[in-house]
């Protein structure tokens, strides 16, 4: 069982007092019912002592009981003879994307609808499942063919890779979890940016290891001198990073810091994972030419994690990881611990999509033009007071609150039908209350209810003013 201290909930529990109107017992349950509900506190986790947390909140202990009495009785946490008070959901939340009611958007995934050639893909796939009948079904590493289209397209990119240098994986987040569990031991320094995305972070967390956190932003992107300042003074093992249309804040890193990151990291030992995921997923013109691997030398090139996930169908769990072959050999001993290959249907429909994969793009670069510019405007014309980003590529809005109040928005918002991740959720420890992710990925007509939704929200907790609205980017 997880042990939650009364220090590590403060930190989670960041300004959760601030600027609310409300019982204040109302407002802590409120508050730990949302971090459980993000997955902050892992379900099975035991909470700090009522008197314990009392004294690091500076509230008296009667609040806390009376916060922790009413999370028992809407069923998000139960006593536990011994282990005092554990996370748990109640029957009535969803659990899974099947359980959500189908009146509520779910807007904490970014994804795209299914692309309609899907199925036809699918039926010429299927079509190829005899020849493959008499092998075993289980390969470490991957389909040949699909190895080798995705090497191509390297290639293609500037980056010389053969089919050799590719596995496939069953998506990226499978992809993170290897390379953590691999590459990473208990203890171990990792540099992550912040915010970031939460399941690698939890992956990484899962791996022991001790993350060192380095600035994204909207308005600058990367903090060239911290990243410097973490690579030099602690080492790490491993850093992980978005370089294209990072997740959440869209920005995508100039070739400059590139080479400044990808030296500095040859330099002390540390192995670069980028995470390509939305690498191709460009809105107002091509992706970055050259794929982040290409900035380094042979024998010394950052590891590459790929998937179609996102740009194909979230269904096709398809993803790969590009590195050098000693490190794909590792990879490969230590997988069939976990799985025993890719599903071979998925990659035979994934292979068939590829000869076709930049008309694809093509297409999805239309669709998120379309939603991004949609959601742009109609976040001015209902919360013009919000400062909104216009990303030139992947498939959300980090978009500024001006006040610390994103896990009450979210809280708020659930009870409008409409599920977000709130800014902390992309953050270590707390941070990114003033931020909210938004996709605009989803139909037009979704992303008018998820505006009318937060603009109820953000009336419910007494946040609408007027002031001019704030852009970043050119709106086309």
């Amino acid at each position: 069982m997880n042990i939650l201290t009364a220090r590590s909930l403060d930190q989670l529990l960041v300004d959760w007092s601030r600027n609310s109107a409300g019982s204040a017992y109302a407002l802590l349950a409120d508050r730990i019912r949302l971090l459980i509900l993000d997955g902050r506190i892992a379900l099975g986790s035991r909470l700090p002592a009522e008197r314990e947390l009392a004294a690091v909140l500076g509230v008296s202990r009667t609040t806390v009981t009376a916060a922790y009495a009413r999370l028992r009785e809407s069923g998000y946490l139960m006593s536990v003879r011994g282990s005092g008070s554990v996370a748990r959901l109640p029957h009535a939340v969803p659990t899974a994307p099947g359980d959500i009611r189908a009146d509520v958007l779910d807007f904490s995934r970014a994804i795209l609808p299914a692309y309609p050639g899907v199925a036809a893909a699918a039926a010429r796939a299927a079509e190829q499942i005899p020849a493959h009948l008499g092998e075993s079904g289980f390969d470490l590493v991957g389909l040949p063919a699909l190895r080798e289209a995705i090497a191509a397209r390297y290639s293609r990119r500037g980056l010389p890779t053969d089919a050799d240098d590719i596995m496939v994986t069953i998506g990226a987040q499978h992809a993170i979890a290897l390379l953590s569990r691999v590459l990473i031991s208990r203890g171990d320094t990792v540099l992550v940016e912040s915010p970031s995305y939460p399941h690698a972070i939890e992956a990484l967390r899962d791996a022991g290891a001790r993350l060192r956190p380095v600035s994204v932003s909207v308005e600058a992107g990367w903090d060239g001198d911290a990243v410097e300042q973490v690579l030099r003074r602690s080492s790490p093992t491993l850093g992980y990073l978005m370089p294209d249309f990072h997740n959440p804040t869209g920005r995508s890193m100039s070739d400059e810091t590139r080479e400044r990151i990808v030296g500095l990291a040859a330099s002390v030992g540390t192995v670069l994972v980028a995470d390509e995921t939305m690498g191709e997923l460009a809105i107002d013109g091509p992706a970055h030419a050259l794929p982040f691997a290409a900035h380094g030398t042979p024998g010394a090139r950052p590891i590459l994690v790929g998937s179609i996930n996102k740009s194909l169908w979230g269904a096709l769990r398809v993803g790969w990881i590009r590195a050098e072959r000693p490190i794909l050999q590792r990879l490969v001993r230590a997988r069939s611990g976990g799985d025993l290959g890719t599903p071979l249907l998925e990659q035979l429909i994934v292979a068939d999509l590829l000869d076709d994969y930049d008309r694809i793009l093509e297409v999805r670069r239309e669709q998120l033009r379309a939603g991004r510019d949609h959601l742009v405007r109609a976040l001015a014309e209902k919360l013009p007071e919000w400062t909104v980003p216009i990303p030139d590529g992947g498939l959300t809005a980090w978009v500024n609150l001006g006040v610390p109040v994103s896990s009450q928005l979210t809280l708020a918002a659930r009870s409008e039908g409409l599920l977000l991740g709130s800014g902390p959720l992309f953050g270590i420890d707390g941070a990114f209350e003033r931020y909210l992710r938004i996709p605009f990925s989803a139909p037009i007509a979704d992303l008018d209810r998820a505006v009318d939704s937060l603009a109820r929200a953000w009336q419910s907790i007494g946040r609408f003013t007027s002031p001019e609205p704030t852009y970043f980017g050119t709106l086309v």
